[in-house]
């Protein structure tokens, strides 16, 4: 007798989980465990540094391990009688929120595992040796760690081809669309915490390349644009070089600084947004000229 498609795809999500549990065990029971009882000791690393690197792998490990992996053994046990993954699905769904303090910390992980093993010879030593073990298949722990980041959008699509291979009158069908919505938005949630810590970071560098002056660090503004640009001076007919920083609210005519210790700019002008005019000078002297004027004043400056 053929199995039922429906019944594939929820093997195939019981497998790769059991492999995923494992993973997890490797990552927390192994790796994090080892390398902080070596960091008590005082000889590798800081404390603080492996609990930065694995940021809330325990949480994960102990939720799969404790909970979801033995619930979906459980459902596939029974599946003759009871055909059915949606609910258990909707259950989990929620607690993968965990994952956005994860993904998030994602690359400053990577970047401490670098750094550190380039100043701590020890540290990449027991890293090394842990990698040599044969649980970890010739892996390394920065591949390791890439597992929680891609496992959501692993659920998203087995659960996607689970409900299409389902059949229309099947009990399970309603659960499974729930299951399969509240998955979708997790991630959505996960991708939308690294897009804003991503902005709020790329902001703060904005932010210190201009001195961070107290009026203009806010962390709702959003950087639009920057780059240099010429202002031209009517009266001798000549051009200086200026630097604008264009947000959602304010454009900033900045002077780059000659000596740049601390900031990179000092900003000449804040112009608001609103209310401001924008208009193209034909120009055969100056090509490339625009006008901006606003309620502070108006500027003639040159493109590109």
């Amino acid at each position: 007798m053929q199995e039922p498609e429906e019944k594939k795809i929820a093997l195939e999500l019981l497998e790769t989980e059991q492999a995923y549990v494992n993973r997890l065990h490797l990552l927390d029971q192994v790796f994090y465990t080892e390398l902080m009882k070596e960091a008590k000791t005082g000889k590798t690393v800081p404390e603080e540094v492996v609990k930065m690197i694995f940021s809330n792998i325990s949480s994960i490990y102990q939720f799969h391990a404790e909970f979801f992996l033995p619930e979906l053994q459980k459902r596939m046990e029974d599946w003759n009688c009871n055909p059915r993954i949606g609910d258990v699905i909707q259950k989990l769904a929620p607690f993968l929120k965990m994952y956005g303090e994860y993904v998030k910390n994602f690359d400053k992980a990577v970047e401490l595992i670098t750094a550190w093993s380039e100043k701590s010879p020890p540290f990449q030593e027991l890293i090394a040796d842990i990698q040599k073990r044969k649980v970890c298949a010739n892996l390394t722990l920065q591949h390791h760690m890439l597992e929680p980041v891609q496992r959501i959008p692993r659920y998203e699509l087995l659960l996607k081809d689970y409900v299409r291979k389902l059949p229309p009158q099947s009990p399970d069908r309603g659960d499974a669309e729930k299951a399969l919505e509240m998955i979708f938005m997790v991630a959505k949630h996960s991708n939308a915490a690294i897009a804003e810590m991503e902005r709020l970071q790329n902001l703060w560098v904005v932010y210190q390349r201009l001195g961070l002056e107290d009026d203009i660090v806010d962390p709702s503004n959003e950087l639009i644009k920057e780059g240099p640009i010429q202002k031209i001076s009517t009266r001798n007919n000549s051009t200086s070089e200026k630097y604008l920083f264009l947000f959602n609210n304010m454009l900033l005519y900045c002077v780059p600084k000659v000596i740049q210790v601390g900031a990179e700019f000092q900003v000449h002008l804040r112009m608001d947004v609103g209310g401001m005019k924008v208009r193209e000078l034909k120009d055969a002297e100056f090509p490339h000229t625009f006008l901006v004027s606003g309620k502070q004043r108006t500027l003639e400056l040159q493109a590109r």
